[in-house]
């Protein structure tokens, strides 16, 4: 149990799960986060699920992008230093014309995203101290938003053809 303020919720207890918005759009390139993102959505719906029976209240933050913030995409990441450690097996396979087409959107997003994480801190502190917390938390930009919204209600092909 925890009480600090007033305004502070007394609980059994809380989870707040950190995932992102990859875990409910996948994009190029982005397999593997994608991937460990969607099971800590999974994991953090079941836990909802299997600890109502004792009050304890389950949230997941999906951030949008905070790269910039993150630092995620540093020098250490630069495609051409990928590409150049890569095994000669795999630069035969796949060819270097493929490769930049695929490193050409990583080298645009180096930067970008928000650099103020206030959004994200804010939700968690509202998914731990709320007296009714939300299932899922969505600190994004607008567009990242709306883009999650119909990539995640459309239909695949119709989403597809808006994206990709």
């Amino acid at each position: 149990m925890f009480a600090c303020e007033k305004d502070v919720v007394v609980s059994p207890g809380r989870v707040v799960n950190m995932s992102s918005s990859d875990a409910r759009m996948g994009d190029v390139m982005r397999s593997p986060d994608c991937v460990s993102k969607y099971g800590v959505e999974a994991f953090s719906d079941c836990l909802r699920h299997e600890m109502k029976p004792w009050g304890v209240k389950v949230s997941l933050v999906e951030p949008g992008n905070f790269t910039a913030a993150a630092g995620l995409l540093t020098r250490h990441a630069a495609p051409d230093k990928l590409w150049a450690e890569a095994p000669a097996g795999v630069r035969e396979d796949y060819g270097r014309v493929h490769f930049q087409r695929r490193a050409a959107p990583v080298r645009s997003f180096r930067g970008g995203g928000r650099t103020d994480v206030g959004p994200v801190v804010q939700d968690v502190v509202d998914a731990i101290r709320s007296k009714h917390p939300y299932t899922r938390y969505n600190p994004m930009e607008p567009r990242c938003w709306l883009r999650m919204q119909l990539m995640t209600h459309l239909p695949a092909a119709l989403s597809d053809l808006l994206y990709f």
